[in-house]
């Protein structure tokens, strides 16, 4: 296991984490992607950080509410914690994409907090999201490795494509 602690591996939450269902914020309506548990392990024993950054525009909207939106990422953080991977922050955008705020991916707001509180190397971090925007946020915030998840995507953003998050190994 590595010592080293500056170190991101940055995931987006919906797509990556768990299924995406538009404005999910249910406990019962949440599940992981088949090997996010595998995947964040190997990561965490390699010395990266795992560190959550997600737009929940859902808020914003009404869909639900931050105490909803709360209340599901407890629930995400203590089911990792059962299976011996630390979440070390879960950083969130609660505004829509109309009200113009630095923390909304593509902006960088959300790594650029994370980068402060834990003094990262963003350089040698890693993001992984499954949309354009979440490249470009990571791509903004300088994180050297930018993995774009899912099947038939295309980023000039990503540094790599994975159809599979077996496909994606600590370097």
């Amino acid at each position: 296991m590595s010592s080293r602690r500056d170190r991101a591996i940055f995931l987006d939450r919906d797509g990556v984490i768990n299924i995406d269902k538009e404005y999910l914020y249910k406990i019962e309506d949440f599940e992981f992607v088949d090997g996010i548990f595998d995947l964040i392990k190997s990561f965490q024993e390699s010395g990266y950080m795992p560190i959550v950054v997600t737009n929940q525009s859902g808020i914003a909207r009404g869909y639900y509410t931050q105490e909803d939106y709360m209340k599901l990422s407890e629930f995400m953080v203590n089911e990792f914690l059962k299976k011996g991977i630390k979440i070390e922050a879960v950083y969130h955008c609660p505004h829509s994409p109309d009200d113009d705020c630095r923390c909304r991916k593509p902006r960088s707001g959300m790594f650029s907090a994370a980068k402060s509180a834990f003094k990262l190397d963003m350089k040698n971090s890693i993001m992984i999201g499954d949309k354009d925007s979440d490249m470009l946020a990571a791509l903004r915030a300088k994180v050297g490795r930018r993995v774009l998840f899912g099947k038939d995507k295309i980023s000039k953003n990503a540094t790599e494509i994975a159809e599979s998050l077996k496909e994606i190994r600590p370097s």
